[in-house]
């Protein structure tokens, strides 16, 4: 099989002239750092369309989540129960706490965290649950908020893929405590890097603007009260977001139309299992997601993904469980849904600028790739 003149890439940003326009106005007003105009506005924005009380933004993603965790007094001797199967830096925000990640199982109906698990794992040294919107699909909030309701615990949302899900009608960014959310360069809406938490709790943004800006008294200059960090973001990575909001519904329709042409044209493949949608969400549209072959099948997606390079379609796998990495292994972690779907999960190419017989020809390689190994 020869390799293929023309390749799609797993993800590209949507970038257009308005982004250029605000960039180039953040560089000539001289507010190039962490003030200005495009910072209050992406903040203010952000918060009316997340139905949240606020928004702070933050340098990246990863940083959000260490940020709400830190403010809200995680530390060392702490448990925080977060999905076996995210990304690393879910877990990693944990440790940065000096906090243990206590991970649980996901549901096969939604690939986010198992409420049963979670009620499972709570012990007395539970703080609080980080539930991930996996691959743009919203977890089981209403289940989550009773749960820690009952047990005191604080509800955080690593809503980092899932920029234009709803619940219910009900926006992420408006379901947990607090909600973080990340705009590196493959997401929904993006600013190269950066990343923001959105919640209705004002002592606990206060307390997140303390630390995100070195923990300086905002009353008295260069007085630092409390050990803070610089998470804050640039105005120039605001001015890229705050133009990415004006395309957002532009954005958003087009990658669902991309996700949509997938599953419709792979709908008769046997060997592909689609993302599951459970009543009432709406999925953000972040990467489309399946499964490659039968329940238990450990060697098809990898084969899949080779055959798929070789014809000029890039892919990504799920992601490695997080008790597998060496940094938070635990042997005794028991995530057989999380291993089956991490062992079989594959991301096709997801962009809005890709365009229906670019979805056409990806659906043809596709085809011609699980030829190959069937």
């Amino acid at each position: 099989m020869s390799l293929a003149d023309d390749r799609y890439p797993v993800a590209r940003p949507s970038l257009s002239d308005l982004e250029e326009r605000y960039v180039v106005d953040a560089l000539r007003s001289g507010w190039v750092s962490a003030q200005g105009r495009y910072l209050d506005d992406f903040e203010a924005r952000f918060a009316r369309r997340s139905a949240a009380g606020t928004t702070v933004a933050t340098a990246n993603g990863t940083v959000a989540l260490h940020l709400v965790l830190a403010a809200a007094g995680i530390g060392p001797g702490d448990e925080v129960i977060v999905p076996a199967l995210t990304y690393v830096a879910t877990a990693n925000a944990v440790a940065y706490c000096g906090a243990r990640a206590v991970c649980v199982d996901v549901s096969p109906r939604s690939w986010c965290v198992d409420p049963d698990a979670v009620r499972a794992a709570i012990g007395p040294r539970t703080r609080a649950v980080v539930a991930v919107d996996l691959y743009g699909h919203p977890a089981d909030y209403p289940a989550l908020r009773a749960l820690c309701g009952r047990h005191g615990l604080l509800l955080v949302a690593d809503a980092a893929e899932s920029f234009g899900a709803t619940v219910d009608g009900h926006p992420t960014g408006s379901l947990a405590d607090a909600t973080t959310f990340s705009f590196f360069g493959n997401k929904v809406i993006t600013a190269g890097e950066g990343g923001c938490v959105t919640t209705s709790d004002e002592a606990l943004a206060a307390r997140m603007r303390l630390l995100r800006n070195q923990g300086m008294d905002p009353q008295r200059r260069y007085y630092f009260p409390v050990l803070g960090y610089n998470y804050r973001m640039t105005n120039l990575a605001a001015a890229l977001l705050c133009a990415q909001l004006d395309r957002a519904a532009e954005i958003l329709a087009r990658r669902d139309a991309v996700i949509a042409g997938y599953e419709t044209q792979l709908a008769d493949e046997p060997a592909l299992s689609a993302q599951p949608v459970v009543a009432g969400v709406r999925r953000a549209p972040w990467m489309a997601a399946f499964l490659v072959g039968p329940q238990g099948d450990a060697t098809s997606r990898d084969e899949v993904a080779v055959a798929l390079d070789r014809l000029g379609v890039e892919t990504r796998p799920f992601f490695v469980p997080i008790p597998e990495l060496p940094a938070h292994r635990d042997p005794q972690a028991y995530c057989p849904v999380t291993v089956d779907l991490s062992r079989r999960g594959i991301n096709l190419p997801t962009y809005p600028e890709l365009t229906e017989a670019g979805v056409k020809t990806v659906v043809e390689r596709v085809r011609a790739a699980l030829a190959t190994v069937a």
